[in-house]
């Protein structure tokens, strides 16, 4: 595979860190991008790789960081995102403008992100790049707002990769179930909650950042350009294709 330009949001920690530390090491330029400046140049100096720091749901931050970001992209993986309920205060029974603020703010962090960049770098998109994006699980199982964000992705993913379709480019998702070694849950779960969850897999057992990666760099390979406006399931089973 040749040198390709690579573009991770949320690429400082978790699956966005594993799938830029792959792709790396396979020899692509590798640029990740996130809001927190310092975890961003830890990750981007332990691997090697640029950086940019911004927050992907501001639009005006996304226009000023185009200047240092690559004029060409090969492949771009929208990863940004996560249940922001998880980092919220439970909203009071009855608090519709708390419900309003909880719904937006999971929609702004795992929809607007992935739209506004992509938008942002279509024109830099070269003929036959891949657009990756991280979706869920919960998109098909639920899980309030979280899920209805990333059902939202599903439909924006089909849509993108109908536009782009005539260039050779391809648009897919990437829905994983459970998985540990992120910041995604936060604290805020038990091993009860885990397991529970765990046991619906066939194989019993979370998964992990890496093997999410795998699945990312498989969609992004130029071999892979008849496979768009899918959704790839990464979860052991715990949802099966039906």
């Amino acid at each position: 595979m040749s040198k390709r330009s690579v573009v991770i949001t949320g690429g400082g920690t978790g699956i966005g860190a594993a799938a830029a530390e792959l792709f790396a090491k396979s020899g692509h330029d590798v640029t990740i991008t996130g809001r927190r400046a310092d975890v961003l140049a830890a990750t981007a100096e332990r691997l090697g790789v640029a950086h940019v720091a911004f927050d992907a749901a501001d639009p005006a931050a996304v226009h000023a960081a185009l200047d240092r970001l690559p004029t060409s992209v090969d492949v771009l993986v929208n990863n940004a995102g996560g249940n922001t309920d998880r980092r919220r205060p439970a909203v009071a029974a009855g608090d519709l403008s708390g419900v309003a603020d909880a719904w937006r703010a999971n929609f702004e962090a795992n929809v607007l992100t992935a739209v506004l960049v992509t938008e942002a770098l279509k024109p830099r998109l070269a003929d036959g790049a891949r657009v990756v994006t991280i979706g869920s699980i919960a998109a098909k199982q639920g899980s309030g707002s979280y899920g209805a964000a990333k059902a939202a992705l599903e439909a924006w993913n089909v849509e993108t990769a109908r536009a782009l379709g005539g260039r050779g480019i391809t648009a897919n998702i990437v829905a994983p179930g459970v998985t540990l070694e992120t910041e995604f849950f936060a604290g805020t779960v038990s091993q009860e909650w885990v397991d529970a969850r765990v046991s619906v897999a066939f194989n019993r057992r979370p998964g992990t950042p890496g093997e999410v990666a795998e699945a990312v760099f498989f969609l992004a390979r130029p071999d892979s350009g008849h496979l768009t406006g899918q959704v790839l399931h990464v979860n052991g089973g715990a949802y099966a294709g039906r």
